[in-house]
C-alpha cells in the first residue's frame, strides 16, 4: 500500500480530534522551526498557522458545528487574536512563542489534558 492509500484512509478513519490534534502538532512544529529559520521561513510557518486557526473559526462560525456556543465563540475569538498577533511576528519573530504556546493549550485541550489554569479549582465568590 502506498504512502498516500496509507495517509488517505487514515483521513477517512480518524476522529476529528485526532486530526485537529495532528494538524495543531505539524503547525506548532514549523513554528517552532522556524524561530530558528530565516524570514521566508516565519512567514511561511505564521501562514500555515494562520491558515488552521481561519479553518476553525469558518467551522466554529457553521450553524452546523455541535461544539456549544460559547466554546465556538472562544475559538472565534482565539482566531482573531492569532491573525493580529502573526501580523506582530512578521516583524518580531520572537513573540512567536506565544502562538506556539496557544496552539499547545489546544492540543492540551484536544487530547482530554487539562491545563493549570483550567484545573485549579474555581474560588467561592
Amino acid at each position: 500500500m502506498s504512502y498516500d492509500a496509507y495517509a488517505h484512509t487514515q483521513r477517512e478513519t480518524a476522529e476529528p480530534r485526532d486530526v485537529e490534534y495532528r494538524a495543531f502538532a505539524k503547525t506548532t512544529r514549523g513554528l517552532m522551526d522556524a524561530v530558528e529559520g530565516d524570514a521566508k521561513a516565519v512567514g511561511e510557518a505564521l501562514h500555515v498557522n494562520r491558515s488552521l486557526w481561519e479553518t476553525l473559526a469558518a467551522d466554529c462560525a457553521n450553524d452546523a458545528n455541535q461544539l456549544p456556543l460559547e466554546t465556538r465563540s472562544n475559538i472565534v475569538g482565539l482566531a482573531r487574536w492569532v491573525r493580529e498577533h502573526s501580523r506582530r511576528a512578521l516583524r518580531d519573530p520572537s513573540v512567536i512563542g506565544d502562538l506556539i504556546e496557544i496552539n499547545k493549550i489546544m492540543m492540551d485541550g484536544l487530547a482530554g489534558k487539562r491545563t493549570e489554569k483550567s484545573a485549579a479549582p474555581a474560588k467561592n465568590a
